[in-house]
């Protein structure tokens, strides 16, 4: 059972001392720190307990270094929360603690410290301090362990406590990408750039690469240690050291994610639910500059309270939008905490809902409430799918938007994706996804459309593919448009034809009126076999000393031509389609008579009793119809 184990407490409580009586390991590791004997950032070490390895992170209790603390706090399975037992509960005592409640630690053991120099009265009153600290929390039932770093009493005690609270910790429920929020960065000669934290989720191969953001940068993972040894790869919850290739130490900064490539992308905005502490001295209002800490991130950021009050009282929670000043990487359920700009207090702590919000406007509160109150209490991953996909409306989600804001591993995902699809709660289109009651709105609106256009162009065959899209349909992607279509054909509501799209059951009904313009148009191209009219004449002529004008002779032109009654040669020359038939005739009878099965524009115009006015552009017509084939100054008739 691998489990990492925190310090928290006050500073000059005894937390490196105990760490060292425990582990041997000196964790304050900077010389500033030897030189003024307080922990200044975070120090490690490591031991096994059975079956129970436990890696430690000593976080600094000086209140000028909370930053750091809770850059080491994020990644905690087990809290000890240190209390000497010469003062009793202090500032950074409590503030430690809040912390750790906040971020949803849910095991710990209390230890008091420098109990070989505090008499029995003074012992009791220190427990019952904390005792009263810790009422109503999950250290409300920890076992509280008197110890000496000095003389070591207590010191096994510890250990047994330490490895029961391990032992009995539920498996890590590893559903997450690979992501490893980054707590130092350094460079080892001969190696290059090292990263250190504890690997919250995934894990890490050596030889694979790695996407380092808000970077950005691609690194190639060139070896990993844990606990001191290497290994080839590294599950979730281990503390770990990752030596990069493709990057120099100096671009890696406390705050950074290593992520697998592709998985997550940093955001400045998130939706979250905060809860103010109780002693806070006042509310949480909309428009304060705080200070997020998120995994080993510290970044300034606004807030925007999603109530009507625009504020949230000490002891109370509610949604919040962060508008961050840097980007972050964060993932839905990720915990957090929130500090004062100035002076630099905690003052509450906060769970993430959604890492892809938008900006909210005033009048769209109460349904962004029902959308995070929604997303909040989704259970298991298929909801937070379904919900997700929801909320996308007829835009849909693709595989890569669904990980992006889920942060759930590939396997995870699709396995969330296929039972949906399954429950026909979500339409796979084209490479997105959306949610069965947008989709079959969409089909309606799109069959709707095509029933509107018959209504306006009765003459017209249907409605063109980019008419359709570019009407109601604007904002869909080309995917999911294609997608509707095809669904609306398979149900048989409607035919897709090269050029145009229509209702299954339309036909075109002319009046007796419109059959007596339609069949003059026909007749006069008929009548004019090969030597065509002009079209403007045609449809002069066809509607002279009727109540139609030209521009409705050329839609029932039209029809001819969607029928293929009547053939385009070029935008000058229409055919009647038996000319043209009868034309192709006389072409293969004159193929099988000839040798080569060659013809020159001279003998074409003799054939078909033409001049060359009409001769080239019917050659070019067969040309493209692959009727013939150039071959020098000649056709070959195929």
């Amino acid at each position: 059972m691998e489990v990492i184990v925190g310090t928290a407490g006050h500073i000059d409580h005894g937390k490196t001392a105990l760490v060292k009586a425990l582990t041997g390991v000196d964790a304050d590791r900077l010389p500033e720190e030897k030189r003024r004997g307080i922990t200044v950032d975070l120090g490690f070490a490591e031991m096994s307990l059975g079956d129970v390895h436990i890696g430690f992170v000593d976080v600094p209790g000086h209140e000028g270094f909370v930053k750091n603390m809770l850059a080491g706090a994020s990644g905690i399975d087990i809290v000890m929360l240190v209390i000497a037992a010469t003062e009793g509960v202090m500032p950074q005592t409590r503030e430690h603690f809040d912390i750790c409640r906040l971020l949803g630690v849910t095991s710990g053991v209390i230890v008091l410290t420098k109990a070989d120099i505090a008499d029995a009265e003074t012992l009791e009153l220190a427990k019952l301090d904390a005792a009263e600290l810790v009422a109503d929390s999950f250290l409300a039932e920890a076992p509280v362990i008197c110890v000496s770093a000095r003389t070591g009493e207590g010191i096994e005690s510890l250990k047994e406590a330490l490895r029961t609270k391990g032992s009995s910790l539920p498996v890590r429920n590893d559903r997450y990408v690979t992501r490893l929020p980054i707590d130092r960065s350094f460079s080892m000669k001969g190696f290059g750039a090292v990263v250190t934290g504890t690997l919250a989720s995934g894990e890490i191969v050596e030889g694979t690469e790695l996407r380092l953001l808000p970077s950005g940068s691609t690194v190639r993972v060139r070896g990993v240690q844990t606990h001191g040894q290497t290994a080839k790869s590294v599950c979730a919850g281990r503390r770990v050291a990752v030596n990069l290739g493709g990057i120099d130490h100096s671009r890696i900064t406390r705050g950074m994610v290593l992520v697998e490539p592709n998985a997550l992308l940093a955001t400045q905005m998130l939706d979250a639910e905060i809860e103010v502490l109780a002693g806070s001295p006042k509310p949480l209002r909309s428009r304060q500059r705080l200070r997020i800490h998120i995994g080993t991130k510290e970044a300034l950021a606004r807030v925007q309270v999603l109530n009507v009050t625009g504020q949230i009282d000490a002891g109370a929670k509610d949604f919040v939008q962060i508008r961050l000043e840097e980007p972050v990487v964060a993932i839905p359920g990720e915990r957090f905490i929130v500090r004062r700009y100035s002076p630099q207090t905690t003052i509450a702590g906060g769970e993430v809902i959604d890492t892809f919000a938008k900006k909210h406007r005033r009048g769209d509160i109460e349904t962004v409430r029902t959308y995070l109150s929604g997303l909040l209490t989704a259970t298991g991953d298929a909801e937070q799918v379904r919900f997700r996909v929801a909320a996308a409306g007829p835009s849909g989600l693709s595989l890569a938007d669904l990980q992006h804001r889920t942060g759930l591993s590939t396997k995870l995902l699709a396995s969330a994706i296929s039972g949906l699809k399954s429950q026909q709660h979500v339409v796979e289109a084209g490479a997105s996804y959306v949610h069965r009651e947008a989709f079959e709105k969409l089909t309606k609106s799109t069959q709707e459309a095509v029933e509107s256009f018959h209504k306006r162009e009765p003459l017209a065959k249907g409605i063109s593919r980019e008419a359709l899209a570019a009407g109601s349909l604007a904002y869909l992607p080309g995917e999911i448009f294609q997608s509707v279509l095809a669904s609306l054909e398979s149900a048989a509501k409607i035919v897709l034809e090269k050029d145009s799209i229509r209702i299954s059951s339309f036909q075109t009904k002319l009046s007796s009126g419109e059959t007596e313009v339609g069949d003059k148009i026909l007749a006069r191209y008929r009548e004019a076999k090969l030597e065509v009219p002009k079209l403007e004449s045609v449809l002069a002529d066809a509607v002279a000393g009727t109540k139609f004008y030209e521009r409705d002779a050329r839609k029932f032109f039209q029809l001819f031509m969607d029928s293929g009654e009547i053939v385009k040669v070029t935008d000058d020359f229409y055919f009647a389609r038996g000319a043209i038939d009868e034309l192709i005739g006389r072409l293969k009878q004159f193929a099988a008579a000839s040798a080569d099965r060659l013809i020159d524009v001279s003998a074409f115009k003799e054939m078909a009793g033409i001049s060359r006015k009409y001769a080239i552009p019917l050659l070019e017509y067969f040309d493209r119809e692959r009727i013939t084939t150039r071959s020098g100054d000649k056709r070959l008739i195929r």
